[in-house]
């Protein structure tokens, strides 16, 4: 049976999505096909490079991945996407998508165009950047002449390149929010306003999976809690292995 995966953005709730692969693996459940959006687009990339969900939480813990991000004041954003190479170099073996283990696909934003663009050959590092590329917070990322921002603006959970290719499609989300937010700061209007717009474009397309998987509990998680990778990666493992009961 061929098993798509459409793994969601959220941040470093994200790693909820390396708990949640681990549990699969421990039902024998292994995808064929994935599919992701910004944080869901890098989990997938490294774990069909052939990494074990522990290895990646690892990996997230020591190298707190912020580190990596340089500011930038040259264009519209504030941090540059591309200092994160350094990081995928040294977890990827090749920089292809020809190079994975399983075949993957990650969806980005073209800012000017308006369009959701899916990648799944060639280059893989750059569609990475784009597709993780939050807007204000960082500079839109360039791929042959367009500019490319977060995938999940427009699709964060992009099951349509899995349609037509796998008989069973698992969806994760792991970006439930709370149903009422203080906010207090710009900070948290522009993510609690991004995070609302993107769970929009989420609803349609939960409801064509096979099997779909929201982690209520991510609820209570920033999107840039990423010192607390441990406590989220056992909520997305928990939930996802009780979930699975009903599957199984």
């Amino acid at each position: 049976m061929d098993i798509g995966l459409v793994l969601s953005g959220g941040g470093a709730r994200g790693i909820s999505h390396l708990g949640v692969l681990a549990a699969l693996e421990e039902y024998d459940l292994r995808p064929t096909h994935i599919s992701g959006a910004s944080a869901g687009a890098i989990v997938g990339a490294l774990y069909a490079a052939g990494h074990k969900p522990a290895e990646i939480l690892k990996v997230i813990i020591k190298t707190k991945l912020f580190k990596y991000f340089k500011p930038d004041t040259s264009f519209t954003g504030l941090l540059r996407m591309e200092s994160t190479e350094k990081l995928y170099r040294q977890m990827l073996n090749m920089n292809s998508f020809e190079s994975l283990l399983i075949p993957l696909t990650v969806s980005a934003t073209d800012i000017e165009r308006g369009e959701t663009v899916y990648f799944s050959e060639g280059e893989l590092i750059k569609p990475l950047q784009a597709s993780s590329c939050v807007p204000v917070i960082f500079a839109p990322v360039l791929i042959d002449g367009r500019y490319f921002v977060d995938g999940g603006i427009l699709n964060n959970l992009p099951i349509e390149p899995l349609e037509g290719k796998c008989n069973y499609i698992i969806g994760v989300h792991s970006n439930a929010l709370p149903v009422h937010l203080k906010v207090s700061n710009i900070k948290q209007i522009i993510e609690r306003s991004l995070h609302l717009a993107i769970n929009i474009n989420v609803e349609e397309r939960k409801k064509k999976c096979n099997f779909f998987i929201e982690p209520p509990e991510m609820a209570l998680f920033g999107v840039y809690d990423v010192a607390k990778a441990q406590e989220i990666y056992q909520v997305g493992y928990l939930y996802a292995k009780e979930k699975l009961k009903e599957i199984i």
